[in-house]
């Protein structure tokens, strides 16, 4: 990796290259010139130094080596000893992976009795959980749990470690990777691995308009969060061979600088992430009042109404409902775009689901090209034909059982 350098023997401290730095990021000190954080690596000062003193010095990094870390690890979230679904899903996809280079599949479970739960674990196909029960674990605190974690990982030596990107991923998994100043790749929405155990993390960049692939080839562990709903959840074993380890840690490294004063637990709530059958509202609806026309969809197919993000911003709906990149991931058996055109930020958040049926406009709609079924027409000429149809056929049916 390259950084930019300050030759103090051919600097004579004229300044101009002060004055250049658009980001302020040189000083002249009683030392010399020196480069500071705010640099970003622009390389005007390197082309306006009179003086040919600043230039790019490349700084080797020591590789790892690979041999020394085996094994993907998965962090187990849970409330009170009731594991989130993301858990399952990311021992699903970490079987699919060990299973490409031998590896063997890890979970780390930290928390307050908690025992009996972790025995679960080895029927979903994990070789080994750690088990970190403590009392100072009953509550999630980011340190605590970080110290947990940070000695799991130093005592097993996984070569890969995947986190739900959740409320309590996203704090976790950043604070593991500086621990270890390796890589972390966030929201990914495909993994896959390579021979030499480099993990291909795979999500949307440059505002949903790429693919980006990325390896962190030089460092161990890898690091990945992956969003729920994502992946497909790891299936039952008939004949388990994982075990349960119980795993120790200093006193001292338990003791958190954070105190919990309440405990308030939120009413839960269906949400569109859970539902079977979504009907969504893009850009096509013209009127806020139009969505009443989506909304006795849904309810007709017992399904749940959701929005992209631009009728969130408009008002029309409430943030919880929207789907995409920066909205939530679903997964539901039937989803009917209604106007959606199909972009990359909201394709992404639903191109898992079992059925996608589309109605747009324009036939070179984006999201024809994922869509299992597509109707080139107006929303509000198919939706009430649609229901009618719906309406006709379940009153046959209804005449047939009578």
């Amino acid at each position: 990796m390259g950084m930019i350098h300050v030759n103090s023997s051919k600097c004579d401290l004229c300044g101009q290259c002060v004055k250049t730095c658009p980001f302020g990021a040189i000083e002249i000190t009683e030392n010399g010139a020196e480069i500071n954080a705010a640099c970003k690596m622009c390389r005007l000062c390197i082309k306006k130094c009179p003086q040919k003193a600043i230039a790019i010095v490349n700084e080797e990094r020591a590789r790892v080596n690979k041999e020394e870390w085996k094994g993907i690890m998965v962090f187990v979230e849970h409330l009170e000893g009731e594991i989130h679904p993301v858990t399952l899903e990311l021992i699903g996809k970490a079987r699919e992976l060990a299973g490409k280079i031998n590896h063997p599949v890890y979970a780390v479970f930290m928390g307050h009795d908690i025992t009996a739960r972790a025995g679960d674990l080895p029927a979903y196909g994990v070789d080994r959980v750690y088990l970190y029960d403590y009392e100072q674990l009953k509550h999630y605190k980011v340190d605590v749990y970080a110290n947990a974690f940070e000695d799991c990982i130093r005592k097993v030596k996984p070569s890969v470690v995947l986190i739900g990107a959740t409320s309590i991923g996203r704090s976790l998994a950043p604070r593991l990777s500086t621990r270890f100043r390796t890589g972390l790749t966030a929201d990914c929405t495909m993994l896959d691995i390579r021979e030499n155990t480099d993990l291909v993390q795979i999500r949307p960049a440059f505002g949903g308009n790429i693919m980006a692939q990325i390896i962190t080839q030089n460092s161990r562990p890898q690091f990945a969060t992956v969003r729920y709903k994502v992946m497909n959840q790891a299936e039952c074993l008939e004949n388990p061979k994982g075990t349960v380890e119980r795993c120790y840690m200093d006193a001292g490294r338990l003791d958190s600088g954070i105190r919990v004063l309440n405990i308030k637990k939120k009413e839960k709530e269906p949400g569109i992430a859970d539902a079977q059958v979504l009907v969504v509202a893009g850009r096509g609806i013209k009127e806020k009042k139009d969505m009443a026309l989506i909304e006795e969809l849904a309810e007709l197919l017992g399904g749940q109404v959701a929005v992209t993000r631009g009728l969130v911003e408009d008002g029309w709906a409430h943030y919880t409902k929207q789907i995409g990149l920066s909205g939530r991931t679903v997964k539901p058996k039937l989803i009917i775009t209604c106007g959606v055109s199909g972009a990359v930020q909201f394709t992404a958040g639903m191109n898992g689901s079992e059925n996608i049926f589309a109605i747009n406009r324009d036939k070179n709609a984006p999201i024809f090209k994922i869509a299992h079924y597509g109707m080139v027409g107006d929303l509000y000429e198919v939706i009430p034909e649609l229901m009618a149809r719906i309406k006709e056929e379940r009153s046959e049916i209804c005449n047939i059982k009578r």
